[in-house]
Protein backbone atom coordinates (compact mmCIF):
# COMPACT_ATOMS: atom_id res chain seq x y z
CA UNK A 1 0.00 0.00 0.00
CA UNK A 2 1.71 3.55 -1.14
CA UNK A 3 0.53 6.04 1.78
CA UNK A 4 2.18 8.87 -0.62
CA UNK A 5 -1.30 10.19 -0.93
CA UNK A 6 -3.60 8.82 2.15
CA UNK A 7 -5.75 11.05 1.49
CA UNK A 8 -7.04 9.27 -1.72
CA UNK A 9 -7.48 6.39 1.05
CA UNK A 10 -11.05 5.51 2.77
CA UNK A 11 -9.32 3.45 5.53
CA UNK A 12 -10.28 4.09 8.51
CA UNK A 13 -7.30 4.99 11.21
CA UNK A 14 -7.74 1.43 13.20
CA UNK A 15 -7.02 -0.11 9.41
CA UNK A 16 -4.35 2.17 8.60
CA UNK A 17 -2.47 1.98 12.02
CA UNK A 18 -2.11 -1.91 10.79
CA UNK A 19 -1.78 -1.79 7.08
CA UNK A 20 -0.13 1.72 6.26
CA UNK A 21 3.08 1.34 4.74
CA UNK A 22 3.65 -2.06 5.67
CA UNK A 23 2.89 -4.46 2.77
CA UNK A 24 3.84 -7.76 3.05
CA UNK A 25 7.44 -8.65 2.50
CA UNK A 26 7.41 -9.39 -1.40
CA UNK A 27 10.92 -12.34 -0.90
CA UNK A 28 8.92 -14.24 2.04
CA UNK A 29 5.30 -13.43 2.58
CA UNK A 30 6.27 -11.91 6.58
CA UNK A 31 3.62 -10.02 7.48
CA UNK A 32 5.26 -7.95 9.71
CA UNK A 33 7.90 -5.53 8.31
CA UNK A 34 11.64 -6.94 9.03
CA UNK A 35 13.99 -5.15 10.88
CA UNK A 36 16.65 -3.86 8.31
CA UNK A 37 19.63 -3.91 10.85
CA UNK A 38 21.96 -2.48 8.32
CA UNK A 39 24.28 0.30 7.72
CA UNK A 40 24.96 0.21 4.08
CA UNK A 41 23.44 -0.97 0.70
CA UNK A 42 24.88 -3.09 -2.73
CA UNK A 43 24.38 -0.62 -4.86
CA UNK A 44 23.84 -1.75 -8.80
CA UNK A 45 25.72 0.60 -9.74
CA UNK A 46 27.65 3.72 -9.07
CA UNK A 47 25.20 6.03 -7.85
CA UNK A 48 22.11 3.72 -8.99
CA UNK A 49 20.41 2.69 -5.79
CA UNK A 50 18.57 -0.15 -5.35
CA UNK A 51 15.06 0.69 -3.97
CA UNK A 52 16.47 4.47 -2.94
CA UNK A 53 18.65 3.11 -0.01
CA UNK A 54 22.41 4.16 0.28
CA UNK A 55 22.88 4.44 3.91
CA UNK A 56 20.63 4.20 7.17
CA UNK A 57 20.70 7.47 8.07
CA UNK A 58 19.36 8.84 4.91
CA UNK A 59 16.96 5.88 4.59
CA UNK A 60 15.90 2.38 6.16
CA UNK A 61 13.30 0.05 4.94
CA UNK A 62 12.01 -0.59 8.48
CA UNK A 63 12.24 3.51 9.46
CA UNK A 64 10.45 4.24 6.06
CA UNK A 65 7.86 2.03 6.89
CA UNK A 66 6.98 3.82 10.10
CA UNK A 67 7.09 7.07 8.57
CA UNK A 68 4.65 6.26 5.82
CA UNK A 69 2.69 4.88 8.67
CA UNK A 70 2.93 8.08 10.38
CA UNK A 71 2.07 10.08 7.95
CA UNK A 72 -1.12 8.10 7.02
CA UNK A 73 -2.25 8.49 10.29
CA UNK A 74 -2.24 12.21 10.86
CA UNK A 75 -3.34 12.97 7.27
CA UNK A 76 -0.18 14.12 6.18
CA UNK A 77 2.18 13.93 3.06
CA UNK A 78 5.27 13.45 4.90
CA UNK A 79 6.35 11.62 7.78
CA UNK A 80 9.78 11.78 9.65
CA UNK A 81 10.85 9.17 12.84
CA UNK A 82 13.25 10.45 15.07
CA UNK A 83 15.66 9.23 18.02
CA UNK A 84 13.27 11.44 20.74
CA UNK A 85 10.48 13.70 20.70
CA UNK A 86 13.13 16.38 21.35
CA UNK A 87 15.27 15.50 18.24
CA UNK A 88 12.26 15.85 16.16
CA UNK A 89 11.93 19.53 17.90
CA UNK A 90 15.59 20.10 17.03
CA UNK A 91 15.40 19.15 13.59
CA UNK A 92 11.93 21.11 13.09
CA UNK A 93 13.01 24.21 14.96
CA UNK A 94 15.93 24.12 12.64
CA UNK A 95 14.51 24.05 9.61
CA UNK A 96 12.07 27.08 10.35
CA UNK A 97 14.43 29.31 12.19
CA UNK A 98 17.29 31.59 11.48
CA UNK A 99 19.02 33.75 14.13
CA UNK A 100 17.26 37.07 14.83
CA UNK A 101 13.77 34.99 14.42
CA UNK A 102 11.28 35.05 16.95
CA UNK A 103 8.41 32.06 18.48
CA UNK A 104 5.40 31.89 20.63
CA UNK A 105 5.53 29.74 23.42
CA UNK A 106 2.98 28.20 25.65
CA UNK A 107 2.68 29.09 29.22
CA UNK A 108 2.47 24.93 30.05
CA UNK A 109 4.73 23.30 27.73
CA UNK A 110 6.74 20.31 28.36
CA UNK A 111 10.18 21.23 30.34
CA UNK A 112 12.59 19.46 27.78
CA UNK A 113 11.29 21.63 25.07
CA UNK A 114 11.03 24.82 27.18
CA UNK A 115 14.84 23.99 27.92
CA UNK A 116 15.10 23.35 23.97
CA UNK A 117 14.12 27.18 23.22
CA UNK A 118 15.59 28.93 26.63
CA UNK A 119 18.75 27.26 26.91
CA UNK A 120 19.65 26.38 23.64
CA UNK A 121 17.98 28.14 20.79
CA UNK A 122 18.71 31.44 22.61
CA UNK A 123 22.27 31.05 22.41
CA UNK A 124 21.61 30.84 18.34
CA UNK A 125 19.73 34.12 18.37
CA UNK A 126 16.33 32.49 18.38
CA UNK A 127 13.75 34.98 20.28
CA UNK A 128 11.12 33.06 22.29
CA UNK A 129 7.81 34.55 24.21
CA UNK A 130 5.26 33.52 26.12
CA UNK A 131 1.50 33.42 25.39
CA UNK A 132 -1.35 31.71 26.91
CA UNK A 133 -2.62 30.03 24.35
CA UNK A 134 -6.21 28.98 25.70
CA UNK A 135 -6.94 32.42 24.56
CA UNK A 136 -6.49 32.55 21.27
CA UNK A 137 -5.99 36.24 21.66
CA UNK A 138 -3.43 36.08 24.11
CA UNK A 139 -1.16 34.15 20.95
CA UNK A 140 -2.27 37.10 18.72
CA UNK A 141 -0.95 39.68 21.43
CA UNK A 142 2.16 37.59 21.73
CA UNK A 143 3.10 37.93 17.54
CA UNK A 144 6.01 40.51 16.55
CA UNK A 145 7.15 41.56 12.77
CA UNK A 146 9.84 38.08 13.41
CA UNK A 147 7.47 35.72 14.58
CA UNK A 148 8.15 32.38 12.13
CA UNK A 149 6.82 29.68 14.60
CA UNK A 150 4.08 29.42 16.97
CA UNK A 151 4.28 26.73 18.96
CA UNK A 152 1.20 24.65 21.16
CA UNK A 153 0.51 21.29 23.35
CA UNK A 154 -2.64 20.25 23.52
CA UNK A 155 -3.38 18.37 25.89
CA UNK A 156 -0.52 20.22 27.88
CA UNK A 157 1.92 18.85 29.73
CA UNK A 158 1.35 18.37 33.09
CA UNK A 159 -1.45 21.08 33.53
CA UNK A 160 -4.17 19.47 30.37
CA UNK A 161 -4.56 22.32 29.11
CA UNK A 162 -6.95 23.07 25.91
CA UNK A 163 -5.94 24.95 22.86
CA UNK A 164 -8.52 25.81 20.18
CA UNK A 165 -6.27 24.59 17.32
CA UNK A 166 -8.90 25.98 14.48
CA UNK A 167 -8.45 29.22 15.96
CA UNK A 168 -4.74 29.58 16.42
CA UNK A 169 -3.98 27.83 12.87
CA UNK A 170 -5.99 31.04 11.65
CA UNK A 171 -4.08 33.48 13.75
CA UNK A 172 -0.86 31.90 12.87
CA UNK A 173 -1.61 31.76 8.89
CA UNK A 174 -2.41 35.35 9.16
CA UNK A 175 0.70 35.90 10.63
CA UNK A 176 2.84 33.80 8.11
CA UNK A 177 4.11 31.30 10.99
CA UNK A 178 4.68 28.22 11.07
CA UNK A 179 1.56 26.24 13.12
CA UNK A 180 2.98 23.52 15.17
CA UNK A 181 1.27 21.40 17.67
CA UNK A 182 2.45 18.87 20.48
CA UNK A 183 0.37 15.61 20.12
CA UNK A 184 1.75 13.60 22.30
CA UNK A 185 -1.18 13.70 25.00
CA UNK A 186 -4.17 12.94 22.34
CA UNK A 187 -2.32 10.97 19.56
CA UNK A 188 -3.14 10.82 15.87
CA UNK A 189 -6.42 8.74 17.06
CA UNK A 190 -8.16 10.95 19.58
CA UNK A 191 -6.95 14.43 17.80
CA UNK A 192 -5.92 15.51 14.27
CA UNK A 193 -4.23 18.80 14.09
CA UNK A 194 -3.49 18.64 10.03
CA UNK A 195 -7.08 18.45 9.51
CA UNK A 196 -7.70 21.59 12.07
CA UNK A 197 -5.30 24.14 10.06
CA UNK A 198 -1.59 22.70 11.67
CA UNK A 199 1.40 23.06 9.88
CA UNK A 200 3.32 20.44 11.37
CA UNK A 201 2.55 17.70 14.37
CA UNK A 202 5.04 16.53 16.77
CA UNK A 203 5.10 13.70 18.70
CA UNK A 204 7.38 12.19 21.34
CA UNK A 205 6.55 8.34 19.77
CA UNK A 206 8.21 7.16 23.43
CA UNK A 207 4.43 7.78 24.71
CA UNK A 208 1.05 6.72 23.51
CA UNK A 209 2.65 5.82 20.02
CA UNK A 210 5.45 3.24 21.42
CA UNK A 211 2.85 2.55 24.14
CA UNK A 212 4.71 -0.02 26.05
CA UNK A 213 7.55 1.93 27.92
CA UNK A 214 10.52 0.03 25.67
CA UNK A 215 11.45 2.39 23.35
CA UNK A 216 12.13 6.35 23.00
CA UNK A 217 11.23 8.17 19.67
CA UNK A 218 10.00 11.17 18.13
CA UNK A 219 8.00 12.28 14.60
CA UNK A 220 7.33 15.15 13.15
CA UNK A 221 4.61 14.68 10.23
CA UNK A 222 2.99 17.45 7.39
CA UNK A 223 1.03 17.59 4.86
CA UNK A 224 3.62 20.49 3.16
CA UNK A 225 4.98 18.82 0.33
CA UNK A 226 7.98 21.08 0.42
CA UNK A 227 8.58 21.62 3.91
CA UNK A 228 8.54 17.92 4.16
CA UNK A 229 11.52 17.78 1.70
CA UNK A 230 13.29 20.49 3.81
CA UNK A 231 13.00 18.46 6.97
CA UNK A 232 13.69 15.65 5.39
CA UNK A 233 17.14 17.38 4.01
CA UNK A 234 17.73 18.67 7.66
CA UNK A 235 17.26 14.90 9.17
CA UNK A 236 19.69 13.62 6.80
CA UNK A 237 22.22 16.56 7.65
CA UNK A 238 21.55 16.58 11.55
CA UNK A 239 21.52 12.48 11.66
CA UNK A 240 19.08 12.32 14.89
CA UNK A 241 17.42 9.31 13.36
CA UNK A 242 15.11 6.65 14.48
CA UNK A 243 16.99 3.13 14.48
CA UNK A 244 15.46 0.28 12.46
CA UNK A 245 14.91 -1.85 15.89
CA UNK A 246 13.21 1.44 17.80
CA UNK A 247 11.39 2.12 14.59
CA UNK A 248 10.01 -1.56 14.52
CA UNK A 249 8.68 -1.27 18.46
CA UNK A 250 6.84 1.99 16.93
CA UNK A 251 5.10 0.37 14.23
CA UNK A 252 4.58 -2.31 16.89
CA UNK A 253 2.94 -0.38 19.34
CA UNK A 254 0.91 1.71 16.60
CA UNK A 255 -1.08 -1.87 15.46
CA UNK A 256 -2.56 -1.63 18.87
CA UNK A 257 -3.08 2.34 19.54
CA UNK A 258 -6.88 2.86 18.58
CA UNK A 259 -8.02 0.02 21.55
CA UNK A 260 -5.27 1.11 23.82
CA UNK A 261 -6.50 4.93 23.95
CA UNK A 262 -9.95 3.63 24.27
CA UNK A 263 -8.86 1.87 27.71
CA UNK A 264 -6.63 4.70 28.46
CA UNK A 265 -9.60 7.05 27.96
CA UNK A 266 -12.40 5.18 29.61
CA UNK A 267 -9.97 4.64 32.98
CA UNK A 268 -8.89 7.99 33.14
CA UNK A 269 -12.66 9.14 32.99
CA UNK A 270 -12.87 7.30 36.14
CA UNK A 271 -10.07 8.43 37.75
CA UNK A 272 -10.87 11.74 37.60
CA UNK A 273 -14.57 10.94 38.79
CA UNK A 274 -12.93 9.69 41.83
CA UNK A 275 -10.64 12.17 42.34
CA UNK A 276 -13.18 14.73 41.29
CA UNK A 277 -14.78 14.11 44.95
CA UNK A 278 -12.04 13.37 47.11
CA UNK A 279 -11.99 15.34 50.05
CA UNK A 280 -7.91 15.81 49.79
CA UNK A 281 -8.25 17.05 46.38
CA UNK A 282 -8.23 20.72 45.97
CA UNK A 283 -8.84 20.55 41.71
CA UNK A 284 -8.61 17.86 39.09
CA UNK A 285 -7.11 18.54 35.89
CA UNK A 286 -8.63 16.32 33.10
CA UNK A 287 -10.39 17.93 29.92
CA UNK A 288 -13.37 15.18 30.10
CA UNK A 289 -14.33 16.63 33.23
CA UNK A 290 -17.63 19.31 32.47
CA UNK A 291 -15.79 21.78 35.19
CA UNK A 292 -12.70 21.75 32.89
CA UNK A 293 -11.92 25.40 31.46
CA UNK A 294 -11.15 24.06 27.67
CA UNK A 295 -13.90 21.14 27.81
CA UNK A 296 -16.33 22.32 25.54
CA UNK A 297 -13.28 23.12 22.88
CA UNK A 298 -11.88 19.34 23.67
CA UNK A 299 -15.32 17.84 22.58
CA UNK A 300 -14.70 19.83 19.37
CA UNK A 301 -11.58 18.47 18.30
CA UNK A 302 -11.12 15.35 20.39
CA UNK A 303 -12.66 11.97 19.91
CA UNK A 304 -12.30 10.92 23.82
CA UNK A 305 -9.77 13.06 26.24
CA UNK A 306 -7.16 10.83 26.73
CA UNK A 307 -5.42 8.92 29.44
CA UNK A 308 -3.27 11.71 31.67
CA UNK A 309 -4.75 12.72 34.73
CA UNK A 310 -3.22 16.04 36.82
CA UNK A 311 -4.21 16.68 40.24
CA UNK A 312 -3.98 19.35 43.17
CA UNK A 313 -2.96 18.36 46.23
CA UNK A 314 -5.40 20.15 49.38
CA UNK A 315 -2.61 20.13 52.29
CA UNK A 316 0.45 21.23 49.42
CA UNK A 317 3.89 20.20 48.33
CA UNK A 318 4.70 18.02 51.10
CA UNK A 319 1.54 15.71 50.90
CA UNK A 320 1.58 15.96 47.22
CA UNK A 321 5.47 14.42 47.28
CA UNK A 322 3.80 11.51 50.09
CA UNK A 323 1.00 10.70 47.31
CA UNK A 324 3.61 9.50 44.38
CA UNK A 325 5.66 7.63 47.32
CA UNK A 326 2.77 6.04 48.63
CA UNK A 327 0.84 4.55 45.35
CA UNK A 328 2.04 1.03 44.67
CA UNK A 329 0.24 0.03 41.88
CA UNK A 330 0.82 3.18 40.23
CA UNK A 331 4.69 3.04 39.24
CA UNK A 332 6.48 6.21 40.37
CA UNK A 333 8.16 7.49 37.43
CA UNK A 334 8.92 9.72 34.45
CA UNK A 335 7.69 9.35 30.95
CA UNK A 336 3.79 8.68 30.38
CA UNK A 337 1.73 6.71 27.50
CA UNK A 338 2.19 3.61 28.63
CA UNK A 339 0.36 0.66 29.55
CA UNK A 340 1.62 0.58 33.51
CA UNK A 341 -0.16 3.29 34.94
CA UNK A 342 2.91 6.23 36.04
CA UNK A 343 2.56 8.74 38.98
CA UNK A 344 5.06 11.57 39.60
CA UNK A 345 5.71 15.06 40.70
CA UNK A 346 6.04 17.14 38.06
CA UNK A 347 8.13 20.10 39.86
CA UNK A 348 10.21 18.29 41.27
CA UNK A 349 10.61 15.47 38.27
CA UNK A 350 9.49 16.18 34.62
CA UNK A 351 9.25 19.90 35.03
CA UNK A 352 12.24 20.66 36.87
CA UNK A 353 13.45 22.81 34.42
CA UNK A 354 10.98 25.35 34.17
CA UNK A 355 10.90 26.15 37.96
CA UNK A 356 11.17 30.04 38.17
CA UNK A 357 9.87 30.65 35.12
CA UNK A 358 6.61 31.33 33.22
CA UNK A 359 6.29 28.04 32.93
CA UNK A 360 6.41 27.38 36.72
CA UNK A 361 3.93 24.57 37.65
CA UNK A 362 2.61 24.49 41.12
CA UNK A 363 4.15 22.64 43.91
CA UNK A 364 1.24 20.63 45.14
CA UNK A 365 0.55 19.26 41.46
CA UNK A 366 0.47 15.15 41.02
CA UNK A 367 0.19 14.00 37.64
CA UNK A 368 -0.75 10.64 36.82
CA UNK A 369 -0.65 8.69 33.15
CA UNK A 370 -3.29 6.27 33.56
CA UNK A 371 -2.95 2.79 31.75
CA UNK A 372 -4.70 0.25 30.89
CA UNK A 373 -4.94 -1.99 34.05
CA UNK A 374 -8.83 -2.94 36.08
CA UNK A 375 -9.88 0.53 36.49
CA UNK A 376 -11.33 -0.72 40.16
CA UNK A 377 -7.47 -1.66 41.09
CA UNK A 378 -6.30 1.88 40.18
CA UNK A 379 -9.01 3.68 42.16
CA UNK A 380 -8.20 1.19 45.27
CA UNK A 381 -4.52 2.62 44.97
CA UNK A 382 -5.36 6.16 44.89
CA UNK A 383 -7.81 5.91 47.50
CA UNK A 384 -4.76 3.74 49.91
CA UNK A 385 -1.95 6.97 48.57
CA UNK A 386 -4.31 9.76 49.40
CA UNK A 387 -5.24 8.25 52.92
Amino acid sequence: MSTEHPHEHDYAFETLAIHAGQEADPQTGAVVTPIYQVSTYKQDGVGVLRGGYEYSRSANPTRTALEQNLAALDGGRRGLAFASGLAAEDCLLRTVTKPGDHIVIPNDAYGGTFRLFDKVLSRWGVEWSVADTHHPESVRAAIRPNTKVIWVETPSNPLLGITDIAAVAHIAQEAGATFVVDNTFASPYLQQPLALGADVVVYSTTKYMGGHSDVVGGALVTDDAALGDELAYHQNAMGAIAGPFDAWLVLRGIKTLGVRMDRHSENAARVAAFLAEHPKVSQVLYPGLPSHAGHDIAVKQMKAFGGMVSFRHRDGEEAAVEVCNRAALFTLGESLGGVESLIEHPGRMTHASVAGSALEVPADLVRLSVGIESADDLLADLSDALR
